[in-house]
This record gives structure tokens, C-alpha cells and sequence, in this order.
């Protein structure tokens, strides 16, 4: 009679199985929802690691390489520029979202796919740039819709800052550690095209899991909207419908400031990195990849090590932690200008990227402490569109600068330390900037309610 219990490769399997269970599901998350959102976000870091591989050696490279300033702008204008108009977009876009997160979330990953497969289909045309774009802002979408509903699927044991941790660090060690290197594996055997049907698999199966999140991720009909802007003077309306609004506290502004300080010097150096390598002429393709590899795993160790960290901080002083965050990134920076070698990307990549974590981290516990229930979901979702547009902006400059260490480096410096002193502008009441400073209390103040605007408007005209 034939032996029909399991081999080893099928129970290790199984033990993995379970193993990976256990932590998707922890702490209740299994009852809350989140180990859905869970899977959802590493499957999120996943497509992202699986199209950068994908496009590595085409997309990103061949534009870098681009000599003339017109193919360059080019590549600015298609690949980055864009962001700058929507992703204000992004975050108003969310209060009209009281039953459709979930939706919103399955579609960015349905659309994925749909793009991934159209591009692997026409991975030598034109497509290319408008395809990636596509993806590249469905990724951002997914990112601002996540940081609105995580709030609603918290377990009993955990809070907001731990939950974003191990979003992070999950996201991080199974999508891009995990999906990168199986992404790379196909990509080496197939070629690149062949990671894209990888890529629209993972996104199919992704959008049916976002829809599995349990119904009360969906906002609640009393949720308030967060704005940045402290002088606002109309009413906020969405379609027929007002909703309350309420200007987020100077202690979350402030460090909103800070974080984005730190998420300006990351985008920077994504593009830029690539930018200088390219432009090494001496240096072979390996080399060039190998720059770029230093620069990437520099980054990855610092966003995993600042979230690790953080999540075992206390954090009863969220502000202390951004000051010095941003303070280390800002001298980290100001000493890669002094040096202007290649010797210093790879650690100012690591500072920047664990005090980027760092920041974000507190910046969570700021707006749990500081934010009422009924606006956090908001707020969460202004703060990551802030932080997206940080990004965008601070990965433009790395575009538009020469490929030189010592003027990259201080003109980061030099930006870095105007966003340094508005945040502690606004900490202290003050700013640089009207309406998005200090001039505001040190807690969030009454929702305007635009029904009670309509009615103060309608006296001063019968007066």
C-alpha cells in the first residue's frame, strides 16, 4: 500500500502556511479586519517592487541616460509632474467616499492589472510612460485610501502607530523583499514583459481580498473632514451634501511639516541616485546598477529598521521625535553636501529613509492623540497626500538638477532647512507660510459646520 502521508516539501509548506497565518492574524487582527487590509497592503508593496523590476532596465534607465534637457523634461513631465495635480486631489476626493473605500481599493488593483496586462502587451511602444504613469498613481491612490480606512479595522490591542508599523514591516518583508526577488526570478528567466503577467495575477486576486474587509471600514455618517488650511472662509460641499470640516491642531501641523521635510529628501534621492549613476561614464552598466542597488538596499534597511524601532518607542512626546528626525536628516544632508562624493548616498539614503519612518511614526501618534474619532479618518488620508506630494516635489528637483553630488546635495540642504524652520515656525505659532502655520490652537477647535456659515452669511446680507 503506497505511503500517501505528505513530504517534506509539501509540510514545510504547510508550516509556512501557518506560520504566515499567525501573523496576518495576531492580536485579533482576524476579527478587526485589518489582517484583510494586511494582505491587501503587502499585496500593494508587491506590485510596486514587481514593476520596478520589471521596467528597471527600460522605463527609469533609458530616461536617465537621455543627454538633451528636452528628453529629460520629457521624462519629468510623464513621470512625475503629474502627481503634482493629483494628488491635492486624492485627499478631498476621500470625503466623498462614505461607502466606497473598499471599492476604491479593490478598483486601484483591478485597474493594475487591466495595465499591467495592456503593457506586457506593448512593452517596446510608446505606452510604456502613460502605462507605468497609471500605475505608479493607482499605487498613491491605494496609499491615501489605506491611511483612511485603518483607523476603522484597529483590533483591541493595538493602536494606530503600531498598526502603521506593521503594515510597513509586513509590507516591506512580503511584498518588496519576498515579491521583488520572485519578480526578479521571472523577469531573469522570462524577461521583463513576463513580470508584468505576475504582476496583473497578484492585482486580480488582491481586488478580491480588498473586498473581503469587513463593512465598518466604511466611513461613518457623523465622520468629519480634516483640512490643513486654518483661514478657510466657504463652506467644504460634497455634490448636495455639506460636511463639517476641521482644521487640523499646530502640534500634528508642525510635524506634518517635518515628516515632509524628511519624504521631500527620499523622493529626491530615488531619482536623483538614478540620475548620477547613469551620468558616471566611466563606470560599466554593473557598475552603474550596482550604485543604484547600494543606494536601494541602504534604503530598504533604514525604512524597516525606523519602523521596528518606532514601534517600540514611547511616544508620549510625538513632536520630540519629528524635531529630531528632521534635524538628523537635515545634517545628514548638509554633510553629503560638504563631502559631494558617491561614498556618502548610500548612508544619507539610510539616515534619510529611518528617519523617515521615525517621522512617520510620530506623526501618527499625533494625530491619534490630538484628532478627534470623528475626523481622524480624514486626516489621516490629508496627511498622506502632504507626505505624497513631499515626495513628488523633492523627486522633480531630483530630475531637474545636474547629476552632481555637491549641487544635489545642497540644494537639499538648502530646501530641507526652509521646511525645517517652518515646522518649527508652526510648533511655536508662527510661519512661513499663510494659512498652513501656526496661527491656529494647539488642538483642533470646532468643526465648521457650513450649514451655520450659510445662516451667519444670510444675517450680515439682511443687515
Amino acid at each position: 500500500m503506497a505511503d500517501r502521508s505528505p513530504g517534506p516539501a509539501r509540510r514545510a509548506a504547510a508550516t509556512a502556511g501557518r506560520g504566515v497565518r499567525r501573523v496576518f492574524h495576531a492580536d485579533g487582527a482576524d476579527r478587526s479586519g485589518l489582517s484583510q487590509l494586511s494582505y491587501v497592503t503587502v499585496a500593494n508593496f508587491a506590485c510596486d517592487a514587481i514593476l520596478a523590476v520589471a521596467l528597471a532596465n527600460t522605463l527609469f534607465f533609458s530616461a536617465a541616460t537621455a543627454e538633451s534637457r528636452g528628453n529629460v523634461a520629457l521624462y519629468l513631465l510623464v513621470t512625475v509632474a503629474p502627481f503634482a495635480l493629483i494628488a491635492p486631489v486624492i485627499g478631498p476626493a476621500l470625503d466623498r467616499l462614505h461607502r466606497g473605500r473598499r471599492l476604491t481599493v479593490s478598483l486601484t488593483f483591478t485597474l493594475r492589472a487591466v495595465l499591467a496586462v495592456i503593457l506586457a502587451l506593448n512593452f517596446d511602444s510608446w505606452l510604456l510612460y502613460p502605462l507605468a504613469l497609471g500605475m505608479l498613481v493607482l499605487s498613491k491612490t491605494f496609499g491615501v485610501v489605506k491611511a483612511s480606512i485603518t483607523p476603522h479595522v484597529l483590533p483591541p490591542a493595538l493602536d494606530l502607530v503600531r498598526t502603521n508599523s506593521r503594515l510597513t514591516v509586513l509590507g516591506h518583508v512580503g511584498g518588496s523583499l519576498i515579491a521583488g526577488a520572485l519578480a526578479g526570478a521571472v523577469s531573469w528567466v522570462w524577461g521583463s514583459d513576463a513580470a508584468l503577467w505576475l504582476l496583473a495575477a497578484v492585482g486580480l486576486v488582491t481586488a478580491y481580498i480588498a473586498m473581503t474587509i469587513p463593512a465598518h471600514a466604511e466611513a461613518a455618517l457623523d465622520e468629519e473632514s480634516a483640512t490643513l488650511r486654518m483661514d478657510r472662509g466657504r463652506p467644504f460641499t460634497v455634490g448636495l451634501k455639506a460636511v463639517l470640516t476641521r482644521p487640523l491642531g499646530r502640534q500634528v501641523l508642525a510635524n506634518l511639516w517635518a515628516a515632509s521635510m524628511i519624504r521631500f529628501m527620499t523622493g529626491f534621492l530615488t531619482l536623483f541616485l538614478a540620475f548620477v549613476a547613469k551620468a558616471q561614464e566611466n563606470a560599466t552598466a554593473a557598475e552603474q546598477a550596482g550604485m543604484l542597488a547600494i543606494a536601494g538596499v541602504a534604503g530598504g534597511l533604514g525604512t524597516f529598521a525606523g519602523n521596528a524601532v518606532g514601534a517600540r518607542l514611547p511616544l508620549g512626546r510625538p513632536g520630540r521625535i519629528t524635531t529630531t528626525a528632521a534635524g538628523a536628516a537635515l545634517s545628514a544632508a548638509v554633510v553629503a553636501a560638504f563631502l559631494g562624493s558617491i561614498w556618502v548616498a548610500a548612508p544619507f539614503a539610510l539616515v534619510a529613509a529611518v528617519c523617515s519612518a521615525l517621522g512617520k511614526v510620530a506623526l501618527d501618534a499625533s494625530i491619534q492623540t490630538d484628532i478627534p474619532d470623528s475626523a481622524r479618518s480624514s486626516a489621516f488620508g490629508r496627511s498622506e497626500t502632504a507626505l505624497q506630494l513631499a515626495w513628488v516635489a523633492g523627486g522633480a528637483l531630483g530630475v531637474l538638477l545636474p547629476p552632481d553630488f555637491t549641487i544635489g546635495f545642497s540644494v537639499i540642504a538648502i530646501v530641507g532647512a526652509l521646511l525645517f524652520g517652518q515646522s518649527l515656525l508652526t510648533a511655536r505659532g508662527s510661519t512661513l507660510v499663510p494659512g498652513l502655520g501656526g496661527n491656529r490652537p494647539r488642538f483642533p477647535g470646532t468643526p465648521r459646520d457650513p450649514r451655520a456659515f450659510g445662516a451667519r452669511l444670510l444675517g450680515r446680507m439682511d443687515e
